[in-house]
């Protein structure tokens, strides 16, 4: 597997669309942990557990049906703070519907935080 990211994610979205309450991804990340915070403080997501098997843990994801697309932004372009309304353009169907979240030398967060920060940073994936 190239992406754990990608996988996690489509598997999120997957699973979503087929009205599933429950998802699990498998191998976790401290990438993957810190999407599925975000995506939990905007919910978008339930509370998820992790479980360690011993082999790249496994984490149960609470869906509550609220997202219609999620994805990875490959390649990861670096974007400054006043270029957000480009890449919001690109990757969000409307404004102020959805966000993309960044990863920022203050760790990561969605783009409406870093843009009040006045932060850039990588774009990591888009969630609405």
């Amino acid at each position: 597997m190239n992406d754990t990211l990608a996988a996690a994610l489509s598997n999120i979205g997957n699973s979503e669309r087929i009205g599933k309450p429950i998802c699990l991804v498998k191998p976790l990340s401290k990438t993957l942990k810190n999407v599925l915070e975000i995506m939990k403080n905007n919910h978008y997501l339930g509370d998820y557990k992790i479980i360690e098997d011993g082999k790249g843990n496994l984490v149960e994801i609470n869906l509550l049906g609220k997202i219609n697309e999620i994805g990875v932004i490959k390649p990861r372009f670096s974007v400054k703070k006043q270029d957000f309304e480009k890449f919001e353009k690109r990757f969000l169907p409307a404004k102020d519907f959805g966000f993309i979240i960044v990863s920022t030398p203050k760790g990561m967060m969605t783009h409406l935080e870093a843009r009040e920060k006045n932060l850039g940073g990588r774009l990591i994936s888009f969630v609405y």
